[in-house]
């Protein structure tokens, strides 16, 4: 597919601006764009729960055998989002050689903390149930986020009780993948002091507090120039994880903003960061099964 070299410009304006969702419907048509190219089968609005919102969209790749699960929550603060603007992260994650799973989940004002991280457990304990349809290996799930949902995919990760509580096994999480996530949140004002607040408290809600010799084995990107989410927030995490000796690996990224790392995904912005073929690396070097050449990133 020939993409012109304004839209390109246009992309790059949009998602520099640093919110994907504040960029309205333009960014989001011109990074999925190539993903109505990309060689993968997408089985759209499966239920993992009773609810609207309680859907998510599985991406399968080519190929036989079972492959490595990616569960990626998007952000939005907790209050927008949808997983149809994501299209480009589960096909580029399809292309890579990966099952890619993008569940919804419900937002404030209709719910409160915790109860979208109890979503994003109830969709993790759909995708060990019934992942293999697809392709994929239950027992070699990663949870992935960017932004809110990177909080989302690190709770779930190093807090054991969400998912203890969606009767799903910690040791079937074999990495946390987290893109710009905010992992010592402090909501004291404004609209996240009403997303997050009493009976709970900052241990609850700060997935930095959870770090210990149990967590997985984790990625972290941040852009250095991001004012959204400061990059404190994965520097934290990967000290506390490494205080625990967890392997991280926390790439801190010059130039980039909070949705660089993200809109890498979209083969038009792959140049924005090292988002895909980080991931390829993290997965190959912690999945023993894994062929020890991985499918090619497809431009």
């Amino acid at each position: 597919m020939k993409i012109s070299r304004g839209a390109l410009l246009v992309a790059c304006v949009l998602f520099s601006a640093g919110t994907l969702t504040a960029c309205g419907g333009a960014a989001f048509a011109l990074v999925n764009l190539p993903a109505k190219m990309s060689q993968h089968v997408r089985t759209a609005d499966l239920a993992y729960g009773g609810l609207p919102r309680q859907r998510l969209d599985v991406y399968q790749p080519n190929g036989l055998g079972l492959r490595p699960i990616i569960v990626f929550w998007y952000g939005g603060g907790w209050t927008r989002g949808d997983k149809d603007n994501y299209r480009f992260v589960g096909a580029a994650l399809a292309d890579a050689g990966y099952v890619a799973v993008l569940p919804d989940y419900r937002l404030y004002p209709e719910v409160e903390f915790p109860t979208f991280i109890e979503d994003g457990a109830a969709a993790v304990a759909w995708t060990v149930a019934n992942a293999a349809r697809f392709g994929g290996d239950p027992d070699r799930i990663y949870l992935a986020g960017h932004s809110a949902g990177a909080h989302t995919a690190a709770l779930l990760a190093l807090d054991p009780s969400y998912l203890a509580a969606a009767n799903v096994s910690r040791s079937v999480v074999r990495g946390l993948i987290g893109l710009s996530g905010p992992y010592a949140l402090e909501p004291t004002s404004g609209q996240l002091a009403k997303i997050f607040q009493a009976p709970y408290q900052s241990r609850d809600w700060q997935p930095v507090q959870w770090a210990d010799q149990d967590s997985p084995p984790t990625l972290l990107l941040h852009g250095r120039d991001d004012g959204t989410v400061w990059p404190m927030h994965s520097e934290q995490l990967a000290a506390a994880l490494q205080a625990a000796q967890v392997p991280v690996t926390l790439q801190l990224i010059d130039g980039r903003s909070h949705a660089d790392t993200v809109a890498a995904f979209s083969s038009l912005l792959r140049w924005r960061a090292p988002t895909l073929e980080s991931i390829v690396e993290f997965v190959a070097a912690n999945d023993p099964q894994i062929d020890p050449s991985p499918p090619p990133v497809r431009e």
